[in-house]
């Protein structure tokens, strides 16, 4: 990785984090607040206006991991594992911070190495 391309790599981070925390976000109230209210309420509008959103953001979220994960050299195993985050509850917010942490020592491994060269 070279520094040249940091500006672009962050650009992409930032884009994955808004990803994950929208998707999580929908995901959790959909299962936490939207199931309850859909099987014990009787009452499926939180199912609807939280369902199909998480659905399309989804397949957003996954565009930003393929983007990110290629731009930082991820393996194919880690970018799956990435995506699939987005589909069990509070979990993409530890692959997010994960992710962060990653793409900011790779980062910071970059800038040291063309520094010191």
């Amino acid at each position: 990785m070279k520094t040249s391309e940091t500006p672009q790599i962050r650009s992409a981070l930032l884009r994955y984090r808004v990803m994950a925390y929208i998707t999580g976000t929908l995901l959790v109230l959909l299962v936490c607040v939207g199931m309850p209210l859909k099987y014990l309420g009787h009452y499926d509008a939180v199912v609807m206006w939280t369902g199909m959103p998480h659905g399309f953001l989804y397949m957003l979220l996954l565009i930003t991991v393929y983007d990110l994960g290629r731009r930082v050299e991820w393996t194919w195993t880690r970018m799956i594992l990435i995506g699939l985050a987005g589909t069990v509850p509070f979990l993409s917010f530890v692959a997010e911070r994960s992710a962060r942490i990653d793409v900011n020592a790779k980062i910071a491994a970059a800038e040291k190495a063309e520094a010191s060269a």
